[in-house]
């Protein structure tokens, strides 16, 4: 009966001995992993940002890059959920069209709401809308 007891506990601090050098081991390997690990996430944070940066400066730039089909004085910059909504004849004071143009660069593919909304436009899915404020809720200036 000792004789199992003695066993018992042995193997009790067996697996204590076991899980305490488990936890030096990790706490070590972490010490020296966990450094490089979030110098290397920065790195990447810092290169995406860039790159969303760099994006966005050059879609917006887009009007008056040589391969723009459009007057840029004619384009207007929305960024969401479409980069830019030309009005074709604005400079002329006859506008005859009304273009959305979505920038991109790269490889870089259309979003699954970019997709929509061109499928949108091509399906003509468009209408005119115009709202008034309720007279109650503008206040008149009345001249001194």
């Amino acid at each position: 009966m000792v004789n199992i007891i003695l066993q018992i506990v042995g193997f009790l601090l067996i697996i204590l001995a076991g899980f305490i050098l488990g936890i030096i081991i990790a706490n070590q390997y972490w010490k020296i992993k966990l450094p490089k690990l979030i110098k290397k996430e920065r790195e990447n944070a810092v290169k995406k940002s860039r790159e969303v940066l760099s994006g966005q400066f050059s879609e917006q730039l887009a009007p008056f890059l040589p391969d723009f089909k459009y007057s840029p004085s004619e384009a207007r910059f929305i960024g969401k959920p479409v980069d830019f909504i030309v009005f074709k004849g604005m400079d002329q004071k006859d506008i005859n069209e009304i273009v959305f143009v979505e920038v991109k660069s790269g490889s870089s593919t259309l979003s699954m709401q970019e997709k929509k909304l061109s499928e949108i436009v091509k399906d003509k899915k468009i209408k005119w809308e115009e709202y008034r404020i309720p007279e109650g809720l503008v206040k008149k200036i009345k001249k001194p």
